[in-house]
């Protein structure tokens, strides 16, 4: 009869407590490189994209009126010029990285 899942994992632990081998390294050892840091940033800003085309297609589905309409209600809130930009930067730079970190990982 075979063993147990249990039974595996507390034959390996005892193993390698007994051999005394070292335990993998943790992420909070490893030095930060930029090569790790565009890493993370990309699969970031792939999961942003993803999320808000996502989103923005939901809601272009199942919202009753029409984009005319939600960008009228959004000009009516007279948002200052600060927070204009601020969103349009939020709206364009995970596309931009996205597009040119993808376009130099294939050069």
């Amino acid at each position: 009869m075979g063993t147990t899942a249990k039974e595996e994992m507390a034959h390996f632990w005892d193993k390698n407590t007994k051999s005394n081998r070292p335990l993998s390294p943790h992420v909070s050892i490893y030095k930060w490189s930029l090569p790790m840091a565009m890493s993370i940033t990309h699969r970031g800003t792939g999961v942003a994209l993803s999320m808000g085309v996502s989103l923005f297609g939901l809601a272009a589905l199942l919202l009753p009126e029409q984009f005319p309409h939600y960008l009228a209600m959004v000009k009516s809130l007279s948002l200052g010029p600060a927070l204009i930009y601020s969103a349009k930067f939020a709206l364009v730079f995970p596309l931009s990285y996205h597009t040119w970190n993808g376009i130099r990982h294939l050069v």
